[in-house]
């Protein structure tokens, strides 16, 4: 990962010369997060002097108007104060090209821009193209690169291009979408770009668990009864109703982020951080994560949609009524399963997961619950229970580790109290200003794909959501709206770990 060092691991990598193409430029991801994201990067020395951007879009901006934008933009969206002098350092390396992203004249116009800002900043001939646009765009976009030879690689020189989600809507298309783009580019110059793992609290579970010896021994299924992973948002669909209508929440979180989640917790630890053999585990998870049986998916797959609600004493509305959604929409923005990592790690140990919109909190956490001490020993006491041990890793908006435990409290009598021991990174290392995106284009600037998904991870993690999205298909949700805004989810939900004598965690929270 980026954060490696060149050599001994004393000092962080600093990216190589290259271009950056950004298609898509003039839209939200550009101004939100990929510049403040590079700004973050140039204020802590990790973008090389040899570098340029150049923005790839259908707005009609000339290269000085596009400068000012981002000028404009970079004030209002920074993670930190901007220093005028590290962002003149990028005005004058902004460049622009106008293009219809399927016209092969614009293409030969971007090559031009790339000759010409090589030449000026020394980049080397080295180009990392991202593509921030939208899927119907991304085939043609790659293979308009490749006609226009773009996408060559020689004399030394590195041509990579980074995929935003989603990465098709379903198995077929996302094998369709690789068999494509596979024609024009080398799976490694395929960066798929997930930014969930660019959180640090996500990359810091291979450490956590590689790097203690207390916790590899007892991650297995002899000591952990059951694992929940939650992904819940307070806003609605926002700005986002037509794509979300056609997506839904199974297929917007779970193939990606959730199973990249359910990846990093059990894989097997691998033989090195290299990329491939970090990779390499990841995928023997989800290939062994058993699909749910069309005939089980009422039993174990649970969907929900929003109606009206109250979201910190204000009144939220009902996605039905949220603009660019039918009003008689079936789409879920919600949706829990119940799997299983079929291997001898994880065997019989449920893995309950859970995303939704218009949710009580914004959190995602991992939350991994122990089996239960054996009671015998406080049965003549006051001790009514004993309580399972959790070990909980929040990835947003606190990033850090909690771990409960039982401890007695003081006094003659023999009685439990819970203990919450807490790890924040913001109290041990300070707040590093991060947008999410930083490590993740700078290891795409150095040729490390360890946090990017290969094709076959791609496909493994649409293979187990499929049998769920056919079968909803086939029978469109009759109960929506089944839960009011602001709260945890449909009831159903609860019923999902109920039936196996569990709860979700806040399921007594009002």
């Amino acid at each position: 990962m980026a954060n490696e060092a060149n050599g001994d691991g004393a000092e962080p990598q600093i990216g190589d010369p290259c271009t950056m193409v950004i298609f898509g430029a003039g839209g939200d991801l550009t101004k939100r997060k990929l510049l403040p994201a590079l700004y973050n990067l140039k204020a802590n020395n990790l973008l090389p002097n040899e570098f340029a951007i150049v923005g790839f879009s259908n707005n009609p901006f000339n290269s000085q108007q596009f400068r000012e934008s981002q000028s404009k933009d970079i004030h209002e969206f920074a993670t930190t104060k901007v220093d005028d002098g590290t962002w003149d350092w990028f005005n004058e390396r902004i460049e622009y090209v106008q293009c219809d992203f399927g016209d092969p004249a614009a293409y030969k116009r971007l090559a031009e821009m790339i000759e010409k800002v090589d030449k000026q900043y020394s980049t080397k001939g080295n180009c990392l193209f991202y593509l921030a646009v939208a899927p119907r765009f991304f085939s043609v976009a790659v293979k308009q690169l490749g006609d226009a030879g773009l996408t060559t690689e020689e004399n030394g020189r590195w041509r990579r291009v980074i995929i935003e989600k989603p990465f098709g809507h379903d198995l077929e298309s996302a094998h369709a979408l690789n068999t494509e783009i596979k024609k024009t580019l080398d799976e490694n110059q395929i960066y798929r770009i997930d930014h969930y793992l660019g959180k640090e609290t996500v990359q810091n579970l291979m450490a956590f668990r590689f790097s203690n010896g207390i916790f590899e021994p007892i991650w297995n299924s002899r000591y952990i009864d059951h694992i929940q992973i939650t992904a819940a948002e307070t806003v609605g669909v926002e700005e986002r109703g037509g794509y979300y209508d056609q997506s839904g929440a199974l297929r917007d979180m779970v193939p990606n982020h959730v199973m990249q989640l359910i990846s990093m917790v059990a894989m097997e630890p691998p033989y090195s951080f290299d990329a491939d053999a970090v990779r390499d585990e990841k995928a023997k998870v989800l290939h062994a994560i058993s699909p749910i049986k069309p005939e089980e998916v009422l039993q174990n797959a649970v969907r929900g949609q929003y109606g009206a609600g109250n979201e910190d004493g204000k009144s939220a509305p009902a996605y039905r009524t949220e603009d660019q959604v039918k009003r008689d929409s079936s789409t879920e923005t919600y949706a829990a399963l119940k799997l299983y990592v079929d291997n001898w790690r994880w065997a019989r140990v449920p893995f309950y997961v859970r995303t939704g919109k218009r949710m009580k909190h914004r959190l995602t956490e991992i939350a991994i619950q122990f089996k239960r001490a054996p009671f015998t020993l406080f049965r003549h006491t006051r001790v009514e229970n004993t309580m399972p041990n959790l070990l909980v890793v929040h990835i947003q908006p606190d990033e850090g580790i909690s771990l409960g435990f039982s401890a007695k409290i003081p006094g003659p009598i023999m009685q439990l109290g819970q203990v919450d021991m807490n790890f924040k990174y913001s109290d041990y290392f300070g707040a590093a200003p991060s947008t999410g995106y930083e490590t993740l284009i700078l290891d795409c600037m150095i040729g490390d794909p360890t946090l990017f998904q290969r094709d076959d991870m791609v496909e493994a993690g649409w293979r187990i959501v499929n049998p769920v999205l056919d079968l909803w298909k086939a029978l469109p949700a009759r109960e929506f709206p089944n839960y009011p805004a602001g709260s945890w989810g449909p009831k159903e939900a609860d019923h999902l770990l109920e039936r196996d004598g569990r709860q979700w965690r806040f399921h007594n929270e009002k």
